[in-house]
């Protein structure tokens, strides 16, 4: 198991990623919310447990961010906030348990275990296509053995492009798929998506796979 752990006490995040350790788990500690963000994307983490109170993001504030991205891996709030409209705040943010401070060592390890059991939604595929490999696991996308990290919102856009390599996507399509049909985004927002996507591709010396094609969409190159 591999466990991200967002908590600004020093004395309890130290204990608990000992805790872990010894449990064998694989644990990353954090002390900060905006670390804890960057940090969920550059690694498969079964689960990420969130202290409420943080400095730069609060646990919430991340919780919420994240399920708007559609980041599949289960999260754990874990707080000292023990009122009922807490939890229900915890659990309306996206969180998957919520778990209260003082706890006892062996119910979070059991919690752990339990969300583990559940990962139904979250599936660790790789799409690959003439020499590119697009990673679920890391948010990832690699040519020729090298790698770059993509926003939840690019990796979801890469994804639309390559599983329709050769076929032209319209530009209504792309903004339903990636965003959903309810949303409000723009036009402008898909190109600056686009623009940002060919920027990490030329670093990995990959920039020709998008194509535009005026007045309608775009494509992956086939």
């Amino acid at each position: 198991m591999k466990v991200l752990l967002a908590e600004d006490d020093l004395r309890l995040g130290k204990m608990l990623k000992n805790i872990l350790s010894r449990q064998g788990i694989n644990a990353k500690w954090v002390t900060d919310g905006n670390a804890a963000y960057s940090e969920c994307y550059a690694d498969s983490y079964d689960v990420l447990v969130l202290d409420w109170m943080m400095p730069g993001m609060d646990g919430i504030e991340l919780c919420r961010l994240l399920r708007e991205e559609e980041y599949q891996g289960k999260i754990l709030m874990l707080t000292a906030r023990d009122t009922l409209d807490d939890k229900v705040n915890g659990l309306n943010a996206g969180a998957d348990d919520y778990l209260v401070k003082p706890f006892a060592v062996a119910e979070l390890l059991a919690r752990l275990t339990a969300l583990t059991r559940r990962q139904g939604s979250y599936i660790n595929e790789n799409l690959e296509y003439k020499g590119y490999v697009l990673k679920s696991d890391n948010y990832t996308i690699g040519y020729n053995s090298e790698f770059v990290e993509l926003r939840p919102r690019e990796f979801k856009l890469m994804e639309v492009l390559l599983r329709n390599a050769g076929k032209i996507i319209p530009r209504d399509v792309l903004l339903e798929r990636v965003w959903g049909i309810e949303s409000d985004i723009t036009d402008n927002n898909l190109d600056v998506h686009i623009r940002a996507l060919r920027r990490k591709l030329e670093q990995i010396h990959a920039g020709a796979l998008i194509r535009t094609v005026r007045g309608v969409g775009y494509m992956a190159e086939a």
